[in-house]
């Protein structure tokens, strides 16, 4: 009986000692080839959360500082699409503070100044459907004091 746990302890040594010569990586490799397809899997992996769930408003909000963000990094201004960029995904974590950060930078966009007449009409227009997206979005959430007609 001292000889059977004997032999099978010298069993467990010699092939632990083979696993770490062979390392973790190249194990495991060995290991996850040897599943069958019908086997269930304990953990799944995790699966991307789809960002449809949003207010239409929001989106309209994302997509109208989407469209000035692209319309600034290319006219050279990567700052002000970068801080935009930002404001816009902060409104998915926490949607006051994403359009607080939207309204704090389209003030940093009234000092752009713009060379090209037609540039400048156009950097307004999307400037002003930002705007209005942002503001209309601020008094859906009742977040700003609004006058009511």
């Amino acid at each position: 009986m001292l000889d059977a746990i004997v032999v099978l302890i010298v069993v467990l040594l010699v092939m632990t000692g083979i696993l770490v010569i062979l390392g973790p990586r190249n194990v495991w490799r060995r290991v996850s080839s040897l599943r069958r397809p019908g086997m269930p899997v304990l953990i799944e992996p995790r699966r991307p959360r789809e960002g449809g769930a949003a207010n239409p408003k929001t989106q309209r909000v994302v997509v109208a500082a989407g469209r000035l963000a692209n319309w600034m990094r290319s006219h050279g201004h990567d700052d002000v699409a970068r801080d935009i960029r930002s404001a816009a995904a902060r409104l998915n974590g926490n949607e006051a503070a994403g359009l607080y950060a939207l309204q704090t930078t389209l003030r940093r966009i009234r000092v752009v100044n713009i060379t090209d007449m037609a540039a400048q009409e156009r950097l307004r227009a999307l400037v002003a459907d930002l705007r209005t997206a942002v503001d209309d979005r601020f008094e859906q959430l009742e977040l700003l004091p609004f006058k009511r007609p």
